[in-house]
């Protein structure tokens, strides 16, 4: 991840979850800038920063996020916790294999599936590379990341599977958004419409919230088959 990708990356990151475009102002790259020069990993600033946006979206908040400055703490937590994870990596080899049979998958099962993934997020990129498009972008967005994650994982003195949990969420959304803008009217409505008669029988059991819901991750799930992308979460994991 070169010097400029660092800083389009958590640009792009903040006004995705902002949800519209938003300028930077120089005290948000001088920001950026003192994370690139502390060595703050790029996959972790971008999990704080969607960390910072999912708690806005909790809390519900009416006033809107204007600022990198208020992803900050939460980037600064997300490094101090990594940094933990890292110390002694070369002396504690021994003791952390004992705290690995406690997480929920094996090291080398988390890299397999990481490793799987990246072949097949590259494999839809090289077949995608030329359209030059959204999704193309997003893809090879996605890969650096991944890669970059992997990488992380394996020398992680201490692994921590949440938070690898949490940065494959945001690379998923990122390509959610992707494949949104990369589907054509038409094909969007085509599938709308029957994934709206498939839960048509379902309609009445459930409350609005709940159908939307169902209604929403179906479409997803078929968008992502159509354009065959890999699920990344640990819960796809195949064991």
């Amino acid at each position: 991840m070169n010097y400029f990708s660092y800083f389009s990356e958590i640009e792009d990151t903040f006004i995705r979850r902002r949800g519209k475009h938003l300028m930077l102002s120089p005290l948000d790259w001088a920001l950026i800038e003192s994370w690139k020069e502390r060595g703050v990993p790029l996959h972790v600033a971008v999990r704080g920063i969607e960390h910072a946006f999912d708690s806005h979206q909790a809390k519900q908040r009416k006033r809107s996020v204007k600022t990198l400055l208020y992803c900050q703490e939460e980037v600064e937590a997300q490094y101090a916790e990594w940094l933990d994870t890292g110390v002694g990596s070369n002396e504690e080899k021994a003791e952390d294999s004992g705290r690995e049979e406690k997480s929920p998958f094996p090291r080398d099962l988390v890299l397999a599936h990481l490793g799987r993934s990246l072949r097949d997020l590259t494999t839809v990129y090289d077949e995608r590379r030329s359209q030059e498009d959204e999704l193309s972008e997003a893809l090879s967005r996605a890969i650096a990341l991944l890669s970059e994650i992997k990488e992380d994982y394996a020398t992680a003195a201490n692994p921590d599977a949440r938070k690898l949990e949490d940065s494959l969420t945001g690379i998923e959304r990122l390509l959610d958004d992707a494949i949104r803008a990369a589907i054509t009217d038409t094909e969007l409505e085509s599938i709308s419409s029957e994934i709206e008669s498939q839960l048509k029988p379902y309609k009445r059991h459930m409350d609005k919230t709940a159908f939307a819901q169902t209604r929403d991750n179906l479409m997803l799930k078929r968008l992502r088959e159509q354009f065959g992308l890999p699920r990344l979460s640990l819960f796809f994991i195949s064991v």
